[in-house]
């Protein structure tokens, strides 16, 4: 007699925490500010590296920029959403890093659903300020009682805090 495979369907009800960020200064440089304090990289160059675990660390470490993050795809929405008759610049990111990432999925796997984390720059109407919005990493990983990816997660949103704080302040 052969093993049956149970097909099995779980649903969990979460609520996700959005952040916006309104700064007076202009697109441009908030954008700045922010590739200023985050490295640039793709996740592949990064992930499919060789080697032992010391080195991947070591050249994820040259990777990251003083936030702790690294950028690892940029959405241009603007640049089409003006072909219907949108007049708006606004950019997602994708960014993170693995050894932040590390922490979380060490206690649940499910929260390489939500790391690497992302944001949205967009430019006021007006073209003179605009809003960086974040859902909050904490809000989406953590949906079980769990103290130690909620802490993992909770020092995520810190960084990210940080990171757009500096961004949209200009301090």
């Amino acid at each position: 007699m052969s093993a049956r495979t149970v097909y099995q369907r779980d649903e969990v009800n979460f609520t996700g925490k959005r952040i916006r960020h309104h700064s007076p200064l202009s697109f441009d440089a908030v954008l700045a500010r922010l590739r200023a304090h985050v490295g640039e990289t793709t996740i592949e160059s990064v992930v499919g590296m060789p080697g032992t675990r010391a080195e991947f660390e070591a050249k994820v470490q040259k990777q990251v920029g003083d936030s702790g993050f690294m950028l690892f795809a940029q959405f241009d929405h603007g640049r089409w959403i003006e072909k219907f008759g949108i007049k708006r610049r606004l950019v997602r990111w994708i960014f993170g890093n693995p050894l932040i990432a590390i922490t979380m999925l060490r206690h649940d796997y499910t929260a390489g659903l939500f790391v690497p984390i992302e944001l949205l720059l967009a430019e006021s109407d007006d073209g003179a300020s605009c809003d960086v919005t974040y859902v909050l990493p904490s809000s989406l990983i953590v949906v079980d009682a769990n103290p130690q990816l909620l802490a993992a997660a909770q020092a995520l949103d810190a960084k990210l805090e940080a990171l757009v704080a500096s961004a949209v302040t200009g301090k």
